[in-house]
């Protein structure tokens, strides 16, 4: 079975948490999305790139899913959800996912 790069894990994790809240109406939902998503890609880096750089990814993740909220406000939700997105993507690529 071929392994999922963290770098769409976690992507994925942004933009399936919020849809999820989204549609269900239920932000509690999109939390579980999102913080499941983050602790497989949390995995993940710890194993490519050691405990330092998943940290600093994982505090990255929760940067971009805090920094969409007010990004949200200039260029609108789903534009600023994958903008965040993207730039974790773009992220954990450099740091963890080009290494494995």
């Amino acid at each position: 079975m071929a392994k999922v790069p963290a770098a769409m894990v976690a992507a994925g994790g942004l933009v399936g948490g919020y849809g999820v809240a989204r549609w269900t109406r239920k932000r509690q939902l999109g939390g579980v999305v999102l913080a499941a998503a983050g602790a497989v890609a949390a995995q993940q880096w710890k194993q490519q790139a050691g405990g330092k750089a998943a940290g600093a990814l994982t505090a990255a993740y929760v940067a971009a899913f805090a920094g969409s909220h007010p990004l949200a406000k200039k260029v609108g939700a789903w534009p600023a959800v994958f903008g965040v997105a993207g730039a974790m993507a773009v992220a954990s690529w450099a740091v963890a996912d080009r290494r494995a």
